[in-house]
């Protein structure tokens, strides 16, 4: 496995007297998949949270791609390659599928690249990222005539557009059929075959042990297992904590 992209130390969070993160420890290296699971309000969307800069940790510390991440603000971290695509999608409703786009590569992407990019090039990464979600020929239509995977894609192509080294992927195949989540599935491979190193949160355990090349839980803010997905599923604290077996 490639060199170390995210190291998390000892990351704690609490809300008054609730602990929701407790000492949490992990890794993950250049190009890998890691799968975060764990049941309702065990901690999860507080670890991305905390990943991403929308909350502040108590203690402990997030580094990425050698840079200590505590105290930076959220756009700054996307600035330096993190990317997340969120669990309920919320595009711009008055913005065509190919304006939402825009706004990433305006913003974000210019600054990774250290220049604003010219209208020639926003307009062919757009249609790149398109093609490679299969919104292309969606481009004109608004968000609200997508279907629900659509809407995903397009979550996740506006993540893209970001030019990310790490993508957080929340629940992207939440409430979808099984063509639907293995469409999902295959794109988020396609993804990583790029380079793009993901972590999938995801309550769908087929997708996920599909999708993982490592597997992480949480239970109640700690961290139980972590390691191969064919080992931790068969860990007895995994099965009676999360499997409910």
């Amino acid at each position: 496995m490639s060199a170390q992209l995210l190291q998390i130390s000892g990351l704690s969070k609490r809300f008054g007297g609730f602990t929701a993160l407790n000492d949490v420890s992990l890794t993950l290296a250049a190009g890998e998949r890691l799968g975060l699971i764990g049941p309702n309000g065990s901690g999860k969307s507080t670890l991305v949270n905390c990943m991403s800069g929308t909350l502040v940790n108590d203690s402990g510390r997030v580094q990425f791609d050698g840079h200590v991440l505590d105290g930076l603000a959220p756009h700054k971290r996307a600035y330096l390659g993190i990317a997340r695509s969120f669990q309920l999608p919320r595009p711009f409703g008055s913005m065509s599928v190919r304006d939402n786009m825009r706004i990433p590569l305006l913003y974000t992407a210019a600054h990774r690249a250290g220049r604003q990019r010219s209208e020639p090039e926003i307009r062919d990464r757009t249609e790149e990222l398109l093609r490679l979600v299969g919104l292309i020929d969606k481009s004109d239509a608004r968000p609200i005539d997508l279907t629900q995977v659509d809407m995903r894609k397009l979550e996740l192509a506006r993540a893209m557009a970001a030019d990310p080294k790490l993508l957080i992927a929340d629940e992207a195949m939440a409430g979808l059929s099984n063509a639907e989540v293995d469409d999902i599935l295959n794109l988020l491979m396609s993804l990583n075959a790029n380079g793009i190193s993901i972590i999938l949160i995801e309550h769908i355990m087929k997708a996920v042990m599909a999708f993982s090349q490592r597997l992480v839980v949480l239970v109640s803010g700690n961290k139980i297992a972590d390691g191969a997905p064919a080992e931790v599923i068969r860990n007895e604290d995994v099965v009676r904590a999360y499997l409910g077996q």
